[in-house]
């Protein structure tokens, strides 16, 4: 009996090679589908709500020390600043606290003062057309620079304690009208301030 020709061998499904390619193309799609996934978002650390002792007190100190409000509540951990308004409305004892942390503020810009005063000044160097130093002159830049950070911690410091470093002003003066001082109650004028403040935000 004549033999049936046989065909040209198809190639085994299961050879090594074959395996690769198809872990290999599982693989790339896996790698696929999780480029296009969306990657979850990381949940932000809100900034604390409720009153805290501890942090009413860590802003008081760093109010104190020179900081200001605007400065803390940007550190991580600190509430915002309608936070600590709500705040001081809301506890007497932080109030209190805040009011005298302000006023400790005022000594220490008053420190601050002297210290910007007893910097060496910045100077320029006079040059002729050579290149020769004619003279040494202090820079007027730096001496208006110098001027406004004395200015404003003044200021701020006449503000936050008047009886301290007010300007004293009497008008009047007889019986019936007694003299009128331009010095405030700090912690009553302070209170009144962020009270206006909390309600024109409150209003808008």
């Amino acid at each position: 009996m004549p033999e049936t020709p046989k065909g040209p061998k198809r190639p085994a499904k299961n050879t090594r090679a074959a395996q690769e390619a198809a872990k290999a193309i599982g693989k790339a799609k896996v790698a696929s589908k999780a480029a296009k996934a969306p990657t979850p978002a990381k949940k932000p650390v809100g900034a604390p709500t409720t009153y805290n002792k501890h942090i009413a007190s860590v802003i008081c100190t760093r109010i104190a020390e020179g900081e200001s409000l605007r400065e803390i509540v940007k550190s991580v951990g600190m509430p915002d600043r309608s936070a600590v308004y709500d705040w001081l409305l809301r506890h007497p004892e932080f109030a209190d606290q805040y009011t005298r942390a302000r006023e400790e503020q005022a000594d220490t810009l008053a420190d601050e003062i002297i210290a910007i005063a007893d910097e060496s000044p910045a100077t320029v160097e006079v040059r002729d057309k050579e290149g020769n130093v004619l003279d040494v002159k202090i820079d007027s830049g730096y001496v208006n620079y110098q001027r406004q950070r004395i200015d404003a911690r003044k200021w701020t410091a006449m503000k936050l304690k008047p009886k301290k470093y007010g300007d004293k002003l009497a008008l009047g003066g007889d019986a019936d009208a007694p003299p009128i001082k331009t010095e405030e109650t700090s912690s009553g004028r302070l209170f009144e301030i962020i009270r206006n403040l909390e309600m024109s935000k409150r209003a808008g």
